[in-house]
């Protein structure tokens, strides 16, 4: 299969022993000497990088007791580890590309730092990248066989954003092909797999990004979200997800599935490093019409709203129609009653929703993504300054740029993914009339969901993020969540709320009104704070 992997030549058997012995005393976090801090040995950082979040490797980085070339250098050696088979596992596999230039990055990043040219809080920051967001200088393939020799002219806004606010590539992540599933398999990049069990699927369709960092393959990174394809990865791996409001960061430069539905946004181990990301990406963007609505909504930061007193006196509604009762979704709906116990001993009102049913309906009825998915991936592979393979522009016209025809011609695409990109030809271009009561559906979903929530005067809908664990690779996923906030555009945020009996994670999902991030977060934070249950994969342990 073709891997647009930069291999190093060190065994996996090097790696887990280690060449340097764990020192006896691991440094604390902001440890420092009379001296001044001691720098941290590479053989203390694999034994950090694992569980640490953005946020600390920053206060490490402030302090000097490590650098950036260092962390580029231990999740370089973790994706080394545990990316493909080792030991008795069969390998995570959440990597299409490595940067090549991560660690020449990191050095002139720790160069501004002794100049004492900080860029901010992400300065130095090791990242991960779903693979359908443009960089200019590596391939950006959507996962797809189709498109590894695919090439832009510039970076997504957001990755720009990020780079420019100090952030690091390390590697760009595995998606379900062309963001079509909440599995996370790939053409390109084969099968991605649950590092909390690696015969269970990570979730989708940003599986590589969420699989990434909880095996430690960076310390923060981004997915896009159509319909949970940020929220299902991140509640499968124990992590923090963040589904913006629809207008609150820029979509140019990340391939569509559907205008009107899609969002980018973080996907992390902590609420705080979600914060860190929404201050270096959000805003208005002219490439993206959709952000004139965050004039005036945007603080000048996020980090604030992480009170871990926000629960108190807050309205936390219980959305009891996702809820599930069967015999799969019973261990799930337990946790979410025992996270919204938590949050009520934390001091929240809780109000037990009554069935929604207009709500759901209007919901169900409004999602686009079959109507607008052939329109807006055209326009995305049209953009200027793109390169690519003549051999695929030819294969249907207009034979001089590719087209979503041209993909299914070439066939080099995973199987049902393929399936699902025939179904929807012609779709954009064929009758409207649907389309049209689909989206005045979506428009019934947002004023009844506004409706929900001001006339219970709630601070926040809760409910599972996905009603069933993730299931064993092979099988179906149902249980999605997902359109309440996809199909509506308001925000929401998934944080971890324990595990399973077969120690598979669960993610509490709370749903707020558009640009109400800082509550979302603050709610989150409060949550996070007083329960911390996440924990680190098993079968990806520290090295040593």
């Amino acid at each position: 299969m073709a891997r647009w992997r930069n291999r190093r030549a060190r065994t996996v058997a090097a790696l887990l022993t280690g060449s340097a012995l764990l020192a006896t005393t691991v440094l604390p976090v902001g440890a420092a000497g009379a001296a001044g801090p001691r720098r941290a040995t590479d053989a203390e950082l694999a034994e950090w990088v694992v569980d640490l979040d953005a946020n600390a490797l920053r206060e490490l980085l402030a302090t000097g007791e490590v650098t950036s070339v260092q962390l580029v250098k231990a999740y370089q050696a973790r994706i080394d580890a545990y990316e493909e088979a080792y030991a008795d596992q069969p390998g995570v596999n959440a990597v299409i590309v490595e940067d090549p230039r991560a660690v020449a990055t990191a050095a002139r990043l720790d160069n501004e730092r002794r100049r004492g040219q900080v860029r901010g809080p992400l300065h130095g920051i090791p990242i991960l990248i779903k693979d359908n967001y443009d960089t200019f200088d590596l391939p950006t393939s959507n996962g797809s066989l189709a498109l590894e020799r695919w090439h832009t002219a510039d970076d997504a806004e957001q990755v720009a954003r990020l780079r420019a606010a100090g952030a690091i590539i390390v590697a760009k992540t595995n998606l379900h092909e062309y963001a079509s599933g909440i599995t996370t398999i790939s053409s390109l990049g084969g099968q991605t797999r649950n590092p909390y069990d690696q015969t269970r699927n990570p979730g989708g369709s940003s599986g590589g990004t969420g699989a990434g960092i909880a095996a430690g393959f960076g310390a923060v990174g981004m997915g896009s979200d159509t319909c949970g394809s940020i929220r299902i990865p991140a509640a499968h791996n124990s992590l923090v997800g963040l589904r913006p409001t629809h207008g609150l960061s820029s979509r140019d430069g990340i391939a569509p599935m559907s205008y009107t539905q899609d969002v980018g946004g973080p996907i992390a181990k902590s609420v705080t490093d979600i914060a860190l990301v929404l201050d270096a990406t959000v805003g208005y963007d002219p490439d993206d019409p959709s952000t004139a609505a965050s004039v005036g909504r945007v603080p000048s930061s996020y980090l604030p709203s992480l009170d871990d007193d926000a629960l108190s006196g807050a309205r936390i509604g219980v959305l009891t129609d996702y809820l599930g009762t069967s015999a799969a979704e019973q261990p799930t709906t337990a946790l979410i009653r025992a996270a919204v116990d938590d949050m009520a001993a934390q001091g929240a009102d809780v109000v037990e929703l009554p069935t929604q049913a207009a709500l759901l309906s209007a919901v169900g009825a409004s999602g686009v993504i079959n109507d607008e998915f052939e329109r807006d991936l055209n326009r995305y592979l049209a953009a200027p300054g793109s390169t690519f393979p003549r051999w695929l522009a030819v294969l249907e016209p207009p034979f001089d740029a590719v087209t979503m025809d041209d993909i299914i011609t070439s066939g080099k695409v995973t199987p049902t993914v393929l399936s699902s990109l025939r179904s929807r030809q012609g779709v954009s271009t064929g009758p409207q009339e649907a389309y049209h009561q689909r989206l005045e559906r979506r428009a019934e979903a947002q004023t009844l969901l506004r409706a929900l929530l001001e006339a219970n005067d709630l601070d926040a809908l809760v409910y599972p993020t996905i009603r069933q664990q993730a299931a064993v690779i092979g099988q179906s996923q149902p249980g999605s969540n997902c359109s309440l906030s996809a199909n509506t555009g308001f925000p929401a945020l998934t944080v971890p709320a324990g595990f399973t009996p077969d120690g598979m994670p669960v993610g509490v999902e709370l749903l707020g009104l558009p640009f109400s991030e800082p509550t979302l977060l603050g709610l989150g934070y409060d949550y996070e704070q007083a329960t911390h249950h996440r924990t680190p994969p098993a079968s990806t342990p520290p090295l040593r």
